[in-house]
């Protein structure tokens, strides 16, 4: 017979023993680095989707808003190429060479902050795939059309999308052959004759990277970028989305605007300080509207766009919680500028006979319904005033974000995205001087420690924000103007001429960096 003190000191040593094995069970069990799918819009408004404030039917993006974390205050790089290259760099967009526009055809710029394409600055996707991610990109590029500028030459595994800023969503134009290019991995791709949409195809080329990355990969981590088209112009969607918004805009954008405002303080994104923006003297009261017809239609079709997009999106978590995946996979979603002002010469390319929407149309949806869609905010597309720097910005990840459908107020910018995404996948900054914050600590439900100063320069449009202070001044009057966005966030009540100090001091601050990422 074993003497019990032996017996106990034997139960002792088992019981340490499972203990020792059950931690390092649980080690090896740990949640792995987390799979990350950055979704970025395309001209969209700051209140188009249903989760802040819009009447779009966008269910799926509303469910990862309900189920994640929303920010009432982010911010993009003002317009496409610059937020792109802001998004994919960590760095402001004069720093990544993009300070203005991508340079298209034969032209070959001296290097530096207004070169047109992406610079030698490392890219996120790059970063990712050097410490062991797969990365993976569908949609619209657009920051470098050389083929050596292309997105498998900056880090990306599998690419489908469209190289350059906008296309007819049915086909290649072939007046535009020259110089729009639609590209799988490394060569130019023709769409098919008939049943082709690109945001359709976007969509589905993303699910297949993601098909064979969980049949062939699914050891290593991901990085997706999903970068639609929609709803950037030409005003192009199916019949069946269409049909869902016929007639709900004939009472025009000054009662939208409205609608929209009213339900985003019943949903709180915004609260008793902000105030309605009035209307742009450019803009007509819709009373006074001769073709209500054609400008509802165009309407439609927009929102027909958004809700074609947030289809695709409900596609691709459906992916992802079929392959048990969601719960470890950092989703965000947000839009590369503002809603669009921009009255393109339809004559070019439109057929007035074919209803607005259709293949043959070629239109946009102009300053009119771009107001409605910056609804509470001033400007649009290109300017540094909220109405062309602010996004909705979603995340949705189930493993670490617990407040589940809460606002924060937290300020944020798009050259964040990268240092967020480099913090959660443990891995070095390349550039110790990258201007972003992790965000991981507000998506823990903490918050950010520094106080933050952010700028803003395109096409002569500027901006500065240090705290809740903010310089701005938009072209063409080149005016700089005060606001006090704690109290004042829809910038309407200009204060330059009583804080003349702070004027001095925040356009100081602004010269600096603009000599220092060498804004012209």
């Amino acid at each position: 017979m074993v003497p019990k003190p032996y017996v106990a000191l034997g139960a002792a040593l088992l019981v340490s023993l499972a203990g020792t094995i059950f931690l390092s069970f649980q080690k090896q069990q740990a949640p792995a680095r987390p799979n990350i799918i950055i979704i970025m819009a395309d001209d969209m408004g700051y209140s188009d989707i249903g989760s802040y404030g819009g009447e779009i039917r966008t269910p799926n993006l509303d469910a990862l808003a309900q189920n994640g974390l929303r920010f009432r205050q982010f911010y993009n790089a003002a317009r496409c190429c610059p937020t792109r290259a802001a998004l994919l760099t960590g760095k402001y967009p004069h720093q990544a060479g993009m300070g203005h526009m991508v340079v298209t055809g034969n032209a070959t710029p001296a290097p530096g902050p207004y070169q047109g394409y992406l610079n030698e600055s490392t890219t996120i996707a790059e970063a990712l795939r050097e410490k062991g991610y797969s990365t993976y990109m569908a949609g619209k590029w657009h920051v470098g059309e050389k083929p050596e500028h292309w997105p498998r030459k900056r880090g990306f595994d599998r690419y489908f999308g469209l190289i350059s800023g906008a296309n007819s969503y049915f086909e290649i134009l072939p007046q535009e052959k020259n110089i729009r290019q639609i590209v799988l991995d490394d060569s130019p791709w023709t769409p098919p004759a008939t049943g082709f949409y690109m945001t359709d195809a976007i969509t589905d080329y993303a699910r297949t990277f993601l098909k064979n990355h969980f049949t062939q990969q699914k050891e290593k981590p991901f990085f997706l970028y999903v970068a639609y088209t929609a709803p950037h112009w030409p005003l192009h969607a199916l019949p069946e989305d269409i049909a869902r918004y016929e007639g709900r805009y004939d009472k025009g954008w000054d009662v939208l605007n409205q609608e929209r405002f009213a339900r985003m303080k019943r949903l709180g994104i915004i609260d008793k300080s902000y105030q309605l923006s009035e209307r742009d003297a450019a803009i007509p009261a819709w009373e006074q509207v001769a073709n209500k017809k054609e400008w509802s239609r165009k309407m439609a079709v927009y929102a027909a766009m958004v809700d074609r997009m947030d289809q695709g999106i409900g596609q691709l978590v459906g992916q992802l919680r079929a392959s048990g995946q969601l719960d470890n996979t950092l989703i965000f979603f947000l839009s590369d500028n503002g809603g669009c002002h921009e009255n393109i010469d339809g004559k070019k390319f439109n057929d007035p006979k074919v209803p607005i929407g259709e293949r043959g149309s070629y239109v946009a949806y102009d300053k009119s319904w771009a107001f409605a869609s910056n609804t509470p905010f001033r400007k649009y597309k290109s300017w540094a005033h909220e109405g062309g720097i602010a996004t909705p910005l979603i995340v949705h990840w189930p493993a670490v974000v617990k407040q589940k459908g809460q606002i924060t107020s937290q300020v944020g910018h798009v050259v964040d995205l990268m240092a967020t995404c480099l913090d959660v996948a443990k891995v070095q900054k390349p550039d110790q001087d990258l201007p972003g914050q992790s965000l991981l600590p507000v998506l823990k439900n903490k918050n950010l420690t520094k106080e933050r100063t952010l700028y803003w320069e395109h096409e002569g449009n500027r901006a500065v924000r240090k705290g809740n202070w903010k310089l701005v001044s938009g072209k063409p009057e080149n005016k700089w103007e005060l606001f006090n966005l704690a109290q004042d966030p829809s910038e309407t009540r200009n204060l330059a001429a009583t804080n003349p100090g702070k004027v001095a001091e925040l356009r100081q601050q602004y010269e600096q960096w603009a000599a220092q990422v060498g804004v012209k």
